[in-house]
């Protein structure tokens, strides 16, 4: 036999990796399982104390009116009363109003921002703990 009859085969080298699809397959299937069977599980029976009826005088919010001269006024008991800054304000709600009683701030739209959370600091300092905003409904849409 000659030498060049003999053919050599080249040594294949195999390379080591990994082979992640029957994890995913299986990930899947553990997933698919779990969200069948999460909403059978039952949650424990509470037996929640029950309590007498309480019923607890509904108050009408105070309206807080502040216009583009910066100027505040309440209406209480069909009265209006003006205050001269926040916190006259401030003093009058801490004697007249209660603790949890909400207190709705009606600003002009043009009133600059920073007065609104001025009063809106305001109120917070007079220990005023239900503060919220009102509005009018636009005609116009919203746009982003």
């Amino acid at each position: 036999m000659s030498l060049h009859s003999i053919r050599r085969r080249p040594r294949r080298r195999t390379h080591a990796q990994m082979n992640v699809v029957p994890y995913i397959d299986v990930m899947l299937v553990l997933l698919v399982i779990f969200m069948v069977t999460a909403p059978m599980i039952q949650t424990g029976v509470l037996k929640l104390p029950s309590v007498g009826a309480v019923s607890q005088p509904e108050t009408a919010p105070l309206v807080v009116q502040l216009d583009l001269n910066g100027q505040l006024n309440t209406e209480t008991a069909g009265q209006v009363v003006v205050h001269t800054d926040a916190s006259a304000l401030a003093v009058w709600l801490g004697q007249h109003v209660s603790n949890n009683q909400a207190v709705v701030i009606a600003a002009d739209k043009d009133v600059p921002y920073g007065d609104v959370m001025a009063l809106t600091d305001a109120l917070k300092q007079a220990n005023i703990q239900r503060v919220g905003l009102l509005l009018g409904k636009s005609s116009a849409p919203v746009q982003p």
